[in-house]
């Protein structure tokens, strides 16, 4: 792989006069194409009004090999650039500079330190010493507990956290393994015909539930709504 034109985390470009840009260069590996894994990562940068260039891709040729792909993620100012890379950093995209990931004790009981790395429900790892640790009980909306003697890590809820806890803090040093499609199948792409593929629109579905709601709102029905962090999350408050 070439990596002569790797730029630094973060590193100003100057792309037009007058425009200058911040960019950052990340890798994915797995089964990219045929999980839709690629597709997220590009939709995400677009979504969030960033730009991306290809700088590197293998396809995998036999129903097993990895897929691989180089991107250079470009924000318009550093603050942008970490929105976008924390949103293609939920699909696996890691950036070409490792470091370490930075730890935090928290100062109280019950809280985390001031931006701690929320988990996801995706296998998760952390990079100490040099070394990647998987992270154990993993949950989602959680924060990452680090025993850093040990080089272990957990998942834990912010109940469950005691004043003092190492807690990793930011996205460096983090990485997350999106579930795959599952190789054992004889239809590489069978995706494409699924009827839970993600490509297909999910309209039908929320038509299908208001239809419930409607009629359960006319007759004597009663609707319960279970409200998680997804709700603050996409703003619907």
């Amino acid at each position: 792989m070439d990596t002569s034109a790797t730029t630094a985390p973060n590193e100003r470009t100057t792309v037009a006069p007058g425009q200058t840009t911040f960019v950052e260069d990340v890798e994915i590996v797995g089964h990219i194409i045929d999980s839709l894994i690629l597709p997220k990562v590009l939709d995400e940068i677009m979504a969030l009004g960033g730009q991306f260039e290809i700088r590197e891709i293998r396809v995998g040729q036999r129903r097993n090999d990895p897929s691989y792909a180089q991107l250079r993620v470009i924000g318009g100012t550093p603050e942008h650039l970490e929105r976008l890379l924390s949103a293609v950093g939920r699909h696996g995209a890691v950036p070409l500079n490792q470091q370490d990931c930075r730890l935090l004790p928290a100062d109280m009981d019950g809280a985390f330190p001031e931006g701690f790395y929320s988990t996801t429900n995706q296998d998760t790892q952390i990079r100490l010493k040099g070394n990647w640790v998987r992270v154990q009980k993993q949950e989602m909306d959680c924060g990452v507990r680090v025993d850093p003697v040990q080089l272990r890590a957990e998942c834990v809820p912010m109940i469950d956290v005691r004043h003092g806890d190492m807690i990793v803090v930011g996205r460096a040093g983090t990485r997350v393994h999106p579930t795959e499609r599952d190789t054992s199948g004889h239809d590489a792409f069978g995706f494409m015909n699924s009827n839970v593929s993600s490509e297909k629109p999910k309209g039908i579905t929320v038509r299908d539930v208001a239809a419930a709601m409607r009629a359960a709102r006319g007759g004597t029905g009663k609707i319960l709504v279970v409200a998680g962090p997804a709700v603050v999350h996409t703003g619907t408050t």
